[in-house]
């Protein structure tokens, strides 16, 4: 039946409803809040839900396409062009406003300013030491943080003097470290304490200063794409805990570290969560996205169904599409349509080229050669004629 605690006679009103379940288990879930409801009660409560649901419905031939992309367009003239700060956070910009909105719409694979949103578990969330500890297992940790380096041309010697507080925080250790720099540069280093030393096979001042260079890319700790984490205490759905935002996003990566919650982490770049996650997750990211990047600008009263719309028609063939030439508008099987968008002559070339038979049934062909819509009343036909005795007169049977 349900898991909702109500009688078999109010289960059976909600059931012969036509709402779908997830509305009929907002009604249950109405019905067991209030407590004590009668079956007539129940009913009023149902039918009123139904008949909103039914009113709301969209019409048969209905242009959804067009409203969607005017919902969404007209108040997008309004958004700015600038990049704001994400969430309060002051030291890391994200992209925003209409970029934003561009980015997503277009697919893009890599956003402008990638960056994720951590949250903990439980015994991280709460205990800042602990989540410093997963911090420094995401932040990318590299030379320059560990301590300083100094050329002994002399010598032809690179010496990295390490901090020994940034290596306790860190949790790194001296001899972790001259082995990566061993394994990367693939030089002998010698280490006496926190300071280590190498230098090129053959003296050389250009390979010393290319083995500085390298050095300064090695990531001794931390992924290689996310270049620092923020750490905020916020209140959150379960009470106030530690947040991480990252500059740089690597979601595979993070999602497998201790103390990450997974079931809330997630990352601004949609193609990410497409290859972790699926599809599915991937369409509602991009409803997510829209959706923040509008109500940042003020622009909260888009009805999230119009964005649903678009998020459906970029995600229904089980990938990541870009509204666009290169998407879903120049795979329109309509030649009109597709020459409408962008690159005119070289897709009415491409048809002539081909044979290709444009069959007028949607909305900017017919406009373009002059006709009625397919659409709302200019799909109906009428016809006017009379009925003949024969067929007018009632059957015997």
């Amino acid at each position: 039946m349900t898991e909702y605690d109500v009688t078999d006679d109010v289960a059976a009103i909600v059931e012969d409803t036509e709402l779908p379940r997830r509305l009929k288990d907002e009604v249950y879930r109405t019905i067991e809040d209030r407590g004590g409801v009668t079956a007539e009660e129940a009913d009023e409560i149902a039918r009123a839900v139904e008949n909103r649901y039914v009113e709301t419905r969209v019409d048969p031939l209905d242009p959804v396409g067009t409203v969607s992309a005017q919902s969404i367009g007209e108040p997008g003239t309004q958004m700015t062009m600038n990049t704001f700060h994400y969430a309060g956070v002051a030291e890391i910009d994200v992209t925003q406003g209409l970029p934003r909105l561009i980015e997503l719409v277009d697919a893009r694979k890599e956003p402008d300013t990638p960056m994720m949103t951590i949250h903990l578990e439980e015994e991280y969330a709460t205990d800042r030491e602990k989540a410093h500890e997963v911090v420094w297992k995401i932040e990318a940790t590299k030379i320059l943080a560990l301590g300083d380096v100094s050329t002994n041309v002399a010598d032809m010697r690179v010496q990295v003097n390490l901090n020994p507080d940034t290596l306790d925080e860190r949790m790194i250790e001296p001899e972790a470290v001259a082995e990566a720099i061993e394994a990367e540069l693939g030089v002998e280093t010698v280490q006496r304490g926190t300071v280590v030393e190498f230098g090129p096979e053959q003296p050389s001042y250009r390979d010393l200063l290319q083995l500085v260079e390298e050095l300064r890319d090695i990531v001794f700790k931390g992924i290689e794409d996310v270049t620092r984490v923020v750490i905020r205490k916020e209140e959150t759905e379960r009470g106030e805990e530690f947040v991480l935002y990252t500059e740089g996003s690597a979601l595979g990566n993070v999602l497998g570290i201790e103390g990450v919650d997974g079931s809330r982490t997630t990352t601004n770049n949609i193609h990410e969560i497409y290859r972790q996650l699926g599809v599915e997750a991937a369409r509602e990211s991009i409803i997510n996205e829209t959706m923040e990047t509008l109500e940042t600008q003020g622009l909260d009263d888009v009805n999230v169904r119009h964005l649903m719309l678009v998020a459906d028609i970029m995600t229904n063939d089980g990938t990541i599409q870009s509204i666009g030439r290169h998407g879903i508008s120049g795979a329109k099987e309509s030649v009109l349509a597709r020459a409408a968008y962008e690159v005119t002559v070289n897709h009415l070339l491409d048809a002539a080229i081909h044979g290709e038979v444009d069959d007028l049934n949607g909305v900017i062909e017919n406009v373009i050669v002059g006709k009625p819509i397919k659409l709302g009343t200019g799909d109906v036909d009428l016809k006017i004629g009379s009925f003949s005795e024969t067929a007018a007169k009632p059957s015997d049977d």
